[in-house]
């Protein structure tokens, strides 16, 4: 899943994949594993370059490994050799959110290096412009669908099935649906 900071990749993402039958993965989580620090004290002590360049590491090994659903950063799409690496490797699903719903998501929480500084929304309205182009070239485009998540991985799971030619599997009863 790619898209930007605040979409809601990791929320829908960690719901759609028990519905799938597959694990799921957060990228920033992998690195900052990896990484023995978080995204923000990875930005401040080396860098954006620097991470951009061991995000496409960890999303390479991650898409080498077994199916899964894995939710990028909002900016992993920046580095081309990312973007090779997810159009290659991956069924890649643009989940899209209204510029409000972004604002709110993102900043709900202070660890988002590049909204450290500076008016939030002008930096997100900004930043969408940027990547928009680059997340337009995913496989699947997907809105943010309002009301409960399950609404949004309900969406991913007909389009993905349509998108593979095969039937959508029988939604069951599943608490992570919600």
């Amino acid at each position: 899943m790619v898209g930007m900071m605040g979409a809601g990749k990791t929320t829908v993402g960690r719901r759609l994949a028990p519905r799938l039958g597959l694990p799921f993965f957060d990228a920033d989580s992998e690195i900052e594993r990896a990484a023995g620090m978080s995204v923000s004290e990875l930005f401040q002590q080396h860098g954006e370059e620097s991470f951009r360049r061991g995000e496409a590491q960890i999303i390479n090994r991650l898409l080498s490994g077994e199916p899964h659903v894995l939710a990028t950063g909002g900016g992993a799409l920046v580095n081309p050799e990312t973007r090779a690496i997810i159009a290659e490797k991956a069924v890649s699903i643009w989940l899209r959110a209204d510029m409000d719903t972004i604002v709110v998501r993102a900043t709900q929480r202070g660890t988002r290096p590049l909204l450290k500084t500076g008016d939030s929304r002008e930096t997100l309205t900004r930043l969408l412009a940027e990547r928009e182009p680059l997340y337009a070239q995913a496989d699947i485009h997907i809105d943010s669908q309002p009301g409960p998540h399950a609404n949004t991985v309900h969406l991913i799971i007909d389009v993905l099935a349509e998108h593979l030619g095969i039937p959508a599997p029988r939604p069951t009863e599943n608490k992570d649906a919600r």
